[in-house]
């Protein structure tokens, strides 16, 4: 077998692992709000949000995928790019390991941006990134967590408003009948938002090798690729199964105190703000978005109910995770070429 071949081969499964590891660490961003509220167990939640997340491949086309494919301006015939691609994975599932070992909720979204942005820039510097891509994603840092605190605001005042005559106990039973919903609901937005930044990669580092077009496009209904998008929302939902237990304490209970109606607020706010990101094709971070309506949902109560130095250690996590994966990836760029001069 031909060495190009097996390195693609070897790409595609470590972009696959990649997913797996994005699930269970942004598994808290499905499952953080409907465990809090004790709604479901853990367990039923992820059992839950992984079935959506794999439903969301027949909901939404592969805009973000498109998005991501883009980011290093591939040349077909420098072998050098599958290496790119790899080493850009490498260096995001480093950093999201590391920030889920320390429990914190940052973006898989930005450490794949900052990965295959670092890995591109240590090949061939600043003419390959494509930067209207990348400015794309990084102007959603803070769009993103705006949005759904906006949202989450806005929605949890009009509940209010509309309930203002219930009686508590028939608000909150009305209300853990919904967060079902709207755990669904915020599921599939992370589905399908998520797990076409691995779609995206895979079909690079296709492009890269050789084996694809530059003009290729995903469709379910092309034997061609829908294998891509079936094993990246195979592998999310697996990933999403697995759980992530560390980030959901950081998530739903350290944050603020939610009730199952300020649970259903939240996730209606965020998976709004996703179905719209992902039909402009930006890979908008899951985590920045359901962080953002959380804080909103408990402003409407007071300010004090936020604790805002879990909020403001998240935030600094969010500014350091593209420069950080992107050292990542450069640094590992640098060790593949060191111990393979030949590409």
């Amino acid at each position: 077998m031909d060495t190009m071949l097996i390195v693609v081969i070897v790409t595609i499964i470590i972009a696959l692992i990649f997913d797996v590891i994005n699930g269970f660490h942004d598994c808290a961003n499905s499952i953080a709000t409907i465990v809090s509220t004790h709604v479901l167990t853990p367990r039923q939640a992820v059992i839950w949000a992984a079935f959506f997340n794999f439903a969301a491949m027949f909901f939404f086309a592969p805009t973000v995928a498109h998005t991501v494919t883009s980011i290093v301006k591939i040349n077909s015939s420098d072998v050098a790019f599958v290496y790119v691609v790899l080493s850009g994975l490498l260096g995001a599932i480093v950093w999201d390991l590391i920030t889920w070992w320390w429990g914190l909720p940052t973006s898989s979204s930005h450490a794949l941006i900052g990965g295959l942005a670092g890995a591109g820039l240590a090949h061939g510097g600043t003419a390959l990134i494509n930067w209207e891509k990348v400015m794309k994603t990084v102007e959603f840092i803070p769009l993103a967590p705006i949005i759904g605190l906006i949202m989450g605001f806005a929605i949890m005042v009009a509940v209010f408003w509309i309930f203002r005559a219930w009686r508590p106990a028939a608000v909150d039973k009305l209300f853990r009948k919904g967060q079902l919903v709207s755990a669904a609901l915020y599921s599939l937005g992370h589905g399908g938002n998520d797990a076409q930044k691995t779609m995206g990669v895979i079909v690079a580092v296709l492009i890269a090798g050789g084996i694809f077009k530059p003009d290729i496009k995903l469709s379910l209904f092309d034997w061609h690729t829908s294998w891509i998008i079936l094993s990246c929302h195979l592998a999310m939902g697996i990933g999403t199964a697995v759980g992530g237990w560390r980030i959901v304490k950081t998530m739903g209970m350290k944050i603020t105190k939610l009730k199952p109606v300020g649970g259903f607020c939240a996730e209606t706010a965020g998976a709004a703000t996703l179905f719209v990101a992902t039909h402009l094709g930006v890979p908008v971070s899951t985590t920045h978005t359901i962080t953002g309506a959380i804080i909103g949902v408990g402003a409407t109560k007071k300010l004090s109910g936020i604790k805002w130095g879990i909020a403001k250690r998240i935030v600094w996590a969010w500014i350091v995770t593209i420069p950080l994966a992107a050292l990542m990836s450069s640094l590992t760029f640098y060790f593949i070429k060191a111990i393979h001069p030949q590409f």
